[in-house]
């Protein structure tokens, strides 16, 4: 059967979107199919979370030529500061006198100067990649429903609502957590509910943030406040899922007020703007992240907790993987969708996967509590790795995306 192209990438958020971007920058015919329209994704009230960008995740950006339409909405994070406290107004400073403080200065001969990431808010992300999609001339199929994904010897083929048909070598599944490629694959994914949910809204603030990014380990989960351009910050709240429900359903003055509480003054009066979201994290591992004919990247393949601003991230390091194999193999005129090549892709990604998931997974079980004897551990972890530059240069190399065999995108360079 004639191929229509080389990789159908079902999902066209920003982890599928920049996929597609990639292998079509180095000569290979991308398909992107997505059930949403792309004019719904860029409106504010589609998503309206922001993302820590690690800033290895915004060299490949620029590698793809949209890092400068994302440059005028990027803020700097220039510090993080982690503290653990009790009770609402842990805003007010380090409840306790552990806490953890990284500097971009401490790592920025070895980055050239970037910052420790990037906020951007999803819109804005969303925006300039469809900019770039539109550029790249790269078909887009959407608004489009899957109805079926079926992998032969020689390809695989897509079916469509409506009867459209699209064969290629391989099939990539870039749909989210409910992935219907990773189930027609016939790939279980383990994982459990945290029975939090994270809620988000965006907010003004009374003094500059100065880029540095909070994060307040309470009992109910973290609190964090992360600067966005303008004197704005991204909130991300963790509360149970009952605390949350209510909190969405709260009237604007009560919302104002307990975000007045929670935030203290660290950053003097803060108002609410635009409208709130909620979010009920869990965790999720594909057994497998690829098959005859077909593999997962991005939240299709896994979803972790929030709590080290590293999900995106990890999709982002998937694509970047995934093209530069897909890309070499078919410069050795190897067929691309063939097993063994995308188990190429899986042995490079697994094990930073499941190091990652783990460690979201015990941060969040040891942070969300206010058990004395674990609050006394990881109190002297925390004091333990602020004393020592060398531990605290490590984390932030890890948060930036930066240590591991890093695909060529990430280390800046083109496919």
């Amino acid at each position: 059967m004639k191929q229509d192209c080389d990789v159908v990438i079902v999902g066209g958020g920003m982890v599928g979107a920049t996929l597609a971007l990639a292998l079509k920058s180095a000569g290979l015919k991308p398909i992107l199919v997505d059930r949403a329209a792309m004019s719904a994704q860029r409106d504010a009230a589609f998503d309206g979370r922001a993302s820590a960008i690690a800033y290895s995740s915004f060299r490949q950006w620029r590698v793809l030529g949209v890092g400068d339409a994302l440059e005028g909405d990027a803020q700097r994070i220039e510090q993080i500061l982690v503290t653990d406290g009790r009770s609402p107004g842990a805003g007010s400073g380090p409840a306790l006198p552990t806490f953890l403080r990284f500097d971009s200065a401490e790592i920025a001969r070895r980055t050239d100067g970037e910052p420790l990431g990037y906020m951007l808010e999803n819109r804005h992300i969303r925006a300039a990649l469809a900019q770039g999609l539109l550029d790249s001339d790269i078909e887009v199929v959407a608004p489009a429903k899957v109805m079926a994904v079926v992998a032969e010897a020689a390809d695989a083929r897509v079916l469509l609502e409506g009867g459209r048909e699209i064969v290629a070598p391989v099939v990539i599944g870039a749909d989210g957590r409910g992935s219907f490629v990773r189930r027609a694959a016939g790939i279980n994914a383990i994982g459990w509910p945290y029975g939090q949910s994270g809620v988000v809204a965006t907010v003004d603030l009374e003094r500059p943030h100065n880029g540095v990014a909070h994060e307040f380990f309470l009992p109910t989960g973290p609190f964090a406040i992360l600067p966005l351009r303008d004197n704005r910050a991204s909130l991300v709240w963790t509360e149970t899922a009952a605390a949350a429900e209510a909190l969405m359903g709260a009237r604007p003055e009560v919302f104002a007020a307990h975000l007045s509480r929670r935030f203290g003054d660290v950053a003097g009066a803060v108002s609410a703007t635009g409208p709130r979201f909620a979010y009920p994290l869990s965790l999720s591992l594909a057994e497998r992240t690829v098959a005859p004919r077909m593999a997962l990247v991005g939240d299709a393949a896994h979803t972790i907790h929030p709590i080290a601003g590293q999900g995106l991230n990890l999709g982002l390091k998937d694509i970047a993987a995934l093209a530069e194999v897909l890309v070499d193999a078919a410069r050795l005129g190897e067929d691309i969708g063939n097993v063994l090549v995308l188990e190429r892709y899986a042995r490079w990604r697994r094990f930073d996967t499941v190091m990652l998931a783990a460690a979201t997974d015990a941060f969040t079980r040891l942070f969300s509590n206010d058990h004395a004897a674990l609050r006394l551990v990881r109190d002297a972890g925390m004091a333990a790795v602020n004393a020592i530059p060398p531990a605290r240069r490590f984390f932030m190399q890890e948060a930036g995306g930066a240590s591991g065999e890093l695909p060529r995108m990430l280390r800046g360079e083109a496919l």
